[in-house]
């Protein structure tokens, strides 16, 4: 939903997609790496659907909308904005299948055994699709009542997480997703993003459009911590005002550090999971001066950002001295943005095109001020114009009625 850029990271295995079309590399410093280039354009199977007149409806652009790695990054995935699913080997790179969906996606992720890929819609509902088998058709598995922005899978598989726009957190049980063992209820605006804790499986992280970062025990619902962003900005930002959601939540394990991406600003918020007293501590902001279209961590080497800026498309953060900050210089970064100079144009047109979350709040209507105001207007008008009646034009009187009134 924020972006058609976007950033994946799998092992040294690095998606970059804009537009239709995606690169793949590796973040390696060997020199014969192999660059995998796809363009969705030339994808072969697309939906038939047509509209009420019996003509084809809208074949959409053929934008990604949302793109995976499976656990190992063995298999790859992508949705397209003209309803397909398009699924690839990483080792090597080959395209496995296009399927089609029902309804244009907003998230997708694999099961942690790789069998499956869950799939979730703009209508509120979650498909299956086999991955061990690759032309099968989608299964239906769970559906909401509202529009789905994310879905996760537990490590251990028993359960599937679904956020959606009226602000709910729900966690089914995998096996009979008809089952809902809770919910996780708390955010005042829809739920953007959520994420599973991968060493820490029974704890969830989501971000929402009500500006907030929540920890939770997502078995039993029970919120475990809250993070108000805009009690982390300063007074002076040109955005201090403005709405934003996250768009990226990534983790690195190695020393529990969480990273949180918003849609509107160029700002990373940079958290420690301390899992023992469950809670979120706010370590630093990263402020960059182009817009940052996605963030990912790399084990090990740091936190990538994929930004707006094509003599530095992208930048590599690393801690030194306990604060995060961009690399001088390093190898990998050199090579793969030389990759990404050289592709440009699937990049260019994404910052005028993009609108993030921006639709998915909450309409406000204040009639009860509109409806005071013309009520004072008729009160005024009695008072001006006392033998006026209730539309404020003057009572009309009755033949000989001034007769039989007393003289004053």
């Amino acid at each position: 939903m924020a972006s058609s850029a976007g950033l994946a990271l799998c092992g040294q295995t690095l998606v970059v997609r804009g537009g239709s079309r995606f690169l793949a590399t590796s973040t390696a410093s060997s020199d014969d790496d192999v660059l995998f280039a796809y363009d969705c354009s030339t994808a072969a199977e697309k939906s038939q659907e047509k509209g009420e007149d019996g003509q084809p409806a809208d074949k959409g652009s053929d934008t990604v909308l949302a793109s995976t790695f499976s656990k190992s990054g063995t298999y790859f995935a992508l949705t397209d904005d003209s309803k397909r699913l398009i699924l690839f080997r990483t080792k090597p790179w080959q395209c496995l299948s296009v399927r089609t969906v029902v309804r244009r996606c907003t998230a997708l992720t694999f099961t942690a055994s790789e069998e499956k890929l869950l799939v979730a819609d703009k209508s509120g509902d979650v498909y299956s699709f086999s991955v061990l088998e690759p032309q099968g058709c989608g299964k239906l598995e769970l559906g909401h009542l509202s529009m789905l922005l994310d879905v996760a899978v537990s490590p251990d598989d028993c359960y599937v997480l679904t956020a959606d726009r009226d602000e709910k957190i729900r966690v089914s049980w995998a096996a009979a997703p008809h089952s809902i063992e809770s919910f996780c209820l708390g955010h005042t605006e829809f739920v953007s993003r959520i994420f599973v804790v991968p060493d820490h499986p029974e704890l969830l992280l989501s971000a929402s459009g009500d500006r907030t970062l929540r920890l939770w025990e997502y078995r039993s619902g029970r919120e475990l911590h809250c993070c108000h962003l805009t009690s982390l900005q300063e007074p002076a930002e040109p955005w201090g005002d403005e709405r934003f959601a996250a768009s990226r939540i990534t983790y690195r394990s190695q020393d529990g550090c969480v990273a949180l991406l918003c849609d509107c600003i160029p700002t990373v918020y940079v958290f420690q999971l301390d899992a023992a007293r469950q809670q979120l501590v706010y370590r630093q902001r990263l402020t960059f001066r182009h817009r940052v279209w996605d963030i990912a961590f790399e084990e090990g080497r740091g936190l990538w950002v994929l930004q707006d800026h094509r003599e530095a498309p992208l930048v590599l953060c690393r801690p030194v001295g306990g604060q995060w900050q961009a690399a001088p210089e390093d190898a990998a970064v050199e090579k793969v943005s030389a990759h990404l100079r050289g592709n440009w144009a699937m990049l260019e047109g994404v910052a005028g095109v993009d609108v993030g979350f921006s639709g998915l709040y909450k309409a406000t209507f204040d009639n009860v001020t509109a409806y005071l105001r013309k009520k004072e207007e008729r009160l005024q008008k009695r008072r001006q114009n006392p033998a006026a009646g209730p539309n404020g034009q003057a009572k009309k009187m009755k033949p000989g009625e001034a007769s039989l009134r007393c003289p004053s």
